[in-house]
């Protein structure tokens, strides 16, 4: 018959995808009992952890099954916080996290990085990348040292829209000591999965690999000494967001939408996420405002409604930071590798940039 002390030394390897920590540790894994030829156990997964429950439960199955007596394995699932303690372990039963009756697992800060500041949407579609390239090269215009992470793996846009996508970064050191040089452009330091992968190559990676690349594009990069690092977030609630949010302090997120009703249904689920994640939500950014003809630039065309962003805001009692127009000065100027705040900046976008530069700035600055 198995000890609690065995199932405990073959459920001691088992981490979060996320930060890396012990699940015993964490108390995600409680209530360890070895019962004859089978070993019963507890999975008690915070909210934001939910995407790995498949993963933990076949490597810790696969841990407990490689004792020799034991035969068979039985997964209670349980609540965060729910207690009980895994036998024989010191470690306390209660989870981590957002409704985990505990603290979010400890973030480390990036050396040489003074604030993280993350660009997030509910939705693909809605000009998140656009906004995010915008607002790190309007940081920079205004005397900030920038870096631009882009953190969207499986869709990397940052390239193309600064015009990089051509260029391969330099990589030094080997092994465990490689260290990725963000890319020089448009005033500011850039890494992206679109610069390691051929152009047309599909990202087809399971989540623990996402994280991986993340955590190295934060830690592994040189990103020498940056006043901001905005990061470019995929769309969604998913791994990206999750490994971000506990792998480093940030400043705030901007939450990107569009005035339509369906991107902010999206929108309101992924400003929740933050806060239940406990990340400052800076304010939500209305893209795709209004419309600006080329041929009539004092007009304005509200294509895909009003009101939107303003909404979200008020709901969330958070600031409305921009109303950003659609010219097509911002498609240009994407497909171009020229942000519109460096090709057209005197345009009525670039002039909302800029101001929204400013805006975030200086609630950044506040939260911290």
């Amino acid at each position: 018959m198995a000890t609690a002390e065995q199932a405990l030394a073959a459920l001691e390897p088992l981490c979060d995808a996320g930060t890396g920590r012990s699940l015993l540790e964490l108390g995600w894994i409680q209530q360890v009992r070895p019962q004859g030829s089978r070993v019963v156990f507890s999975l008690a997964l915070p909210g934001y952890a939910t995407s790995q429950r498949e993963r933990i439960a076949a490597e810790a199955r696969e841990a407990l099954m490689a004792i020799e007596s034991i035969e068979d394995v039985q997964i209670e699932v349980a609540q965060p916080g729910a207690g009980g303690r895994p036998e024989g372990s010191p470690i306390g039963g209660a989870g981590h996290g957002p409704g985990g009756g505990g603290n979010l697992p400890e973030r480390q800060g990036i050396p040489g990085v003074a604030r993280i500041i993350a660009v997030s949407s509910g939705k693909g579609g809605v000009g998140k990348s656009t906004v995010a390239v915008n607002l790190a090269c309007a940081l920079a215009q205004s005397g900030l040292r920038v870096g631009l992470l882009d953190a969207d793996i499986y869709g990397p846009n940052a390239p193309t829209m600064l015009g990089v996508a051509d260029r391969t970064p330099e990589v030094r050191g080997s092994g465990n000591e490689q260290v990725l040089v963000p890319i020089e452009t448009c005033g500011i330091g850039m890494v992206s999965m679109g610069l390691l992968i051929q152009e047309n190559q599909p990202v087809v990676w399971r989540g623990p690999m996402l994280n991986g690349i993340i955590r190295q594009f934060l830690y592994q990069a040189d990103w020498g000494e940056r006043d901001v690092l905005v990061v470019d977030l995929p769309p969604g609630t998913g791994d990206a967001q999750l490994t971000l949010a506990q792998a480093v302090p940030m400043a705030g997120v901007v939450i990107v939408t569009t005035p339509q009703r369906v991107s902010l249904q999206d929108a309101r689920r992924g400003l929740a996420m933050f806060l239940q994640m406990g990340v400052q939500v800076l304010g939500v950014v209305e893209n795709m405002s209004t419309f600006i003809p080329p041929d009539r630039p004092e007009a304005r065309y509200a294509i895909f409604g009003s009101g939107g962003g303003a909404t979200l805001a008020a709901e969330a009692d958070v600031p409305l930071l921009a109303e950003l127009p659609l010219e097509m000065a911002v498609m240009d100027g994407g497909d171009q590798g020229q942000p519109v705040v460096i090709s057209r900046p005197e345009s009525a976008t670039a002039r909302a940039f800029q101001t929204l530069a400013q805006r975030v700035i200086s609630l950044s600055l506040t939260a911290a």
